[in-house]
């Protein structure tokens, strides 16, 4: 197990913020953000956290958005490579210690894997992978209106269609996303956060 563990993580520049960001949180907090994840982990539709609960745990940890996002999303992806690895605690541990992560931390991680990793595992092999799959994706760029009449500004906004089908549907079902900017920045962030775990698993 310890000679496969090496393909799960890779040290690129995302992570390495993220495990400096993760190391210079309070540890006290840590196992409770730590194990709501991992509770949540094979519900991809769901988000761990709530909106509110993100807006507590900026404040709690002295965080700005983009960087707490950065620290939930990097230990979703650490503790789904252990699913799909079936890693072993102490496996899992090596591979923490190789990317810095504090021993206090990894300890958590490690603490966490040992308690509640086989049930997650469990729910992951339960569940229904990919029940719907990508066919088509278009795009087109608006330009919306400021909604007062006082100001002729426009805000472009990005339209992504994307064809979908799913295993008991022959049919197409077009689904139209609408991004400004920032959102659409956002979305291209989550998809480089797909690829890195794309990679790792090849």
């Amino acid at each position: 197990m310890a000679a496969s563990a090496a393909l799960i993580l890779r040290e690129g520049p995302s992570m390495k913020k993220a495990v400096t960001l993760i190391n210079a949180i309070d540890i006290g907090r840590f196992p409770r953000l730590l194990t709501r994840i991992l509770q949540k982990l094979h519900l991809k539709a769901e988000s761990s956290f709530s909106e509110e609960e993100e807006e507590k745990l900026q404040a709690a940890f002295s965080l700005e958005k983009q960087d707490l996002h950065l620290i939930l999303e990097t230990v979703a992806f650490i503790l789904e490579q252990a699913v799909y690895h079936s890693v072993k605690p102490a496996a899992l541990r090596q591979q923490l210690e190789s990317l810095q992560l504090q021993q206090d931390k990894a300890e958590v991680f490690v603490h966490a894997w040992a308690s509640m990793g086989q049930d997650t595992v469990e729910k992951f092999r339960q569940g229904v992978l990919a029940p719907h799959k990508l066919e088509t994706v278009g795009w087109q760029l608006n330009l919306q209106m400021a909604h007062s009449a006082q100001t002729k500004l426009k805000a472009p906004q990005a339209v992504l269609q994307l064809g979908v089908s799913s295993e008991d549907s022959k049919n197409l079902e077009k689904v139209l996303l609408g991004f400004s900017h920032e959102e659409l920045f956002d979305f291209y962030n989550k998809l480089e956060t797909v690829q890195a775990q794309l990679d790792a698993l090849t």
